[in-house]
C-alpha cells in the first residue's frame, strides 16, 4: 500500500506544471495552430490543455514523457472542437463536387474545366512546400465546418475511419462522401490559388 502511494507521488513529481508554459507552450501552440488555423482558438485549446492537465495529474501513469502526455490531452481537445463544430451543420455542394460528365458517351469522364491540373515538379523544394502549406491552410479555412473536421481528423490527425465516424456521429459511407467532397474542394481551391 505504501509503495503504491510512493509510485503515485513519483509520477506526479515527474510532472512540473510550473514550467509547462515555458517548456511546452510554444510546441503545443504550434501543434494546435497547425490543426485549427486560428491563433485565438489555438491559444484557447492550449490553455484548456493546461487546465485539463492540472486536473488529471493524479491519473498520470508515467508511461510517457510530460510533453507526450500533454499532446495527447491537446489532441483530444482538437477532436472535441471539430466534433462540436461539425454537429448540425449543413454541407452544401458546389458545381466542382460534380467533376464528371453525367450523360451520354462521355459519362464518367472529366468535365474538362474541372479536370485536375498538373502540379509543379518543384513541390519538393522547401520554399514551395512552405508556400503550399500556407495555401492549404487558407483553403482549409474556407471548407464548411463538417468537411474541415473530417479532413483534419482523418488526414492531419491520422485518426482511423471508425474513430472519426464515432467522434462525428456519421456512418462510414457518409464519411467517405465527406472525405471525397473535402478533397475535391481543397483541390479546386489549391488549383485556383496556387496553380494558376
Amino acid at each position: 500500500m505504501g509503495q503504491s502511494k510512493d509510485n503515485q507521488d513519483s509520477r506526479q513529481h515527474s510532472l512540473n506544471p510550473d514550467k509547462w508554459v515555458d517548456s511546452h507552450g510554444d510546441y503545443l501552440y504550434n501543434y494546435a495552430y497547425s490543426r485549427v488555423n486560428s491563433k485565438e482558438l489555438a491559444e484557447d485549446l492550449v490553455q484548456e490543455t493546461f487546465v485539463a492537465g492540472l486536473r488529471a495529474m493524479k491519473s498520470f501513469q508515467g508511461r510517457s514523457t510530460e510533453i507526450t502526455w500533454l499532446i495527447s490531452i491537446l489532441k483530444r481537445k482538437v477532436i472535441d472542437h471539430y466534433r462540436k463544430m461539425s454537429s448540425n451543420k449543413e454541407i452544401t455542394s458546389s458545381e466542382f463536387s460534380r467533376p464528371f460528365q453525367k450523360d451520354g458517351a462521355s459519362q464518367g469522364h472529366w468535365i474538362m474545366e474541372r479536370a485536375p491540373k498538373e502540379w509543379p515538379d518543384e513541390l519538393d523544394d522547401p520554399i514551395h512546400q512552405k508556400e503550399f502549406r500556407l495555401v492549404l491552410e487558407k483553403c482549409l479555412s474556407h471548407l464548411p465546418d463538417k468537411l474541415k473536421a473530417v479532413f483534419v481528423l482523418k488526414f492531419i490527425e491520422e485518426i482511423n475511419s471508425d474513430e472519426v465516424c464515432k467522434e462525428l456521429g456519421c456512418t462510414p459511407s457518409n464519411l467517405w462522401v465527406m472525405m471525397h467532397r473535402a478533397r475535391l474542394r481543397l483541390r479546386e481551391c489549391i488549383e485556383l490559388k496556387w496553380l494558376k
